[in-house]
Parts: structure tokens; sequence; C-alpha cells
């Protein structure tokens, strides 16, 4: 594999607004109960937006038994969804809770980190959507900014899959911080 891609996460620039979510659900058209994309509250006021962390040791990979899964040159991880059996083995599998299973189809689904966006030069939309700049994307290999690290307070255990996501190290929010003025 070249030099894959992954999500840069800056969780104090987060403010919890789901505008990734939206900007996914809206670029891939998919029904309201599948959230390729979501927010979570990891901490009282601190958010985490997560998705597919196309690992380069993915579970869902692993544990397909008919091989739906695709792994590309760029690190995206793909489903064919005319390969899947929808046994929902994946679902279970992955300690990120990525793939969904669409019960109208019978199938699987999950991030695919707009591939056809990228293959067209453009960036993800949830990253696009993000108005704090929470969200980008890197070549993993490239990160070498020393407060890039690869994982957070919160996050699941990386020593199994080793997801490409890499985040920022988590500092007091400039929104949280009150000065002294402020105080009295």
């Amino acid at each position: 594999m070249n030099n894959p891609k992954a999500f840069l996460v800056d969780v104090s620039l987060c403010i919890g607004c789901r505008a990734c979510e939206m900007a996914c659900r809206n670029e891939n058209l998919t029904p309201s109960h599948i959230h390729w994309r979501h927010v979570i509250e990891i901490e009282e006021g601190v958010f985490l937006s997560m998705a597919c962390n196309h690992c380069e040791n993915p579970e869902c990979f692993r544990v397909c038994p008919e091989r739906a899964f695709n792994k590309r040159h760029d690190g995206i991880v793909e489903i064919n969804s005319s390969l899947c059996n929808g046994c929902r083995r994946c679902v279970t599998a992955c300690p990120y809770h990525a793939p969904q299973y669409n019960a109208s189809t019978n199938k699987v689904t999950r991030c695919n980190m707009c591939a056809t966006r990228q293959d067209r030069g453009e960036i993800p939309a949830c990253v696009e959507a993000c108005p704090t700049g929470a969200l980008s994307l890197i070549l993993l290999n490239d990160s070498c900014n020393s407060d890039v690290v690869d994982t957070i307070q919160g996050f699941t255990d990386i020593r199994l899959t080793r997801p490409s996501i890499r985040f920022h190290q988590i500092k007091t929010p400039k929104r949280w911080m009150i000065s002294d003025d402020e105080k009295q």
C-alpha cells in the first residue's frame, strides 16, 4: 500500500454540531437509521466524530465469509454489496461500530471515505462540512506533527485493528477557557 489516507480529528475543536453527520447522510443518501458518521460525547462537552476508520487490519475484512470487503491502494476499505449476504458478522466484529445493517436491503453498508469524491480530487463530505476544522484528511505516513497521536482517552483500543485515524492531542478548548476578567 502506498501512503494510506486517514481522518485527523481535533476533539478540542469539535462542537458537536453534527454537520458532518448530515453531510455524510446527504452525500450517500443513507436511510435515517443508518449512521455512517456519528458524533459521540466522550466526556462532558467533549465530542468525537466517528466513522469507519479504514483500518490497517480491518476485522470486517477478516470475518466476512463472502469476502465482500476490499482494501484499495490508498487504504480505503470498500464493501461490494453484491457479495454481502447480510450475515452481520462484520457488524459485531468491528470495535468502532462502523458497519451498519440495512434491513430493507438485507445488506451491510459503511463509510467509504467518500471514495468517489476523492477519485475526483475532492475531500470527503464530512470534512468539507465541518465548520470548525475539527475533521481533516491526511496521508497516514506523513503525520509527523508532534501534536498528532494514534489514540486519545475514550477511543477504542487500537492494537488489534490499527485504525487509519489520528488525533490532535486533546487540549482545553478555547471556548471553555475563562479569562481572569470573566471570573470576577
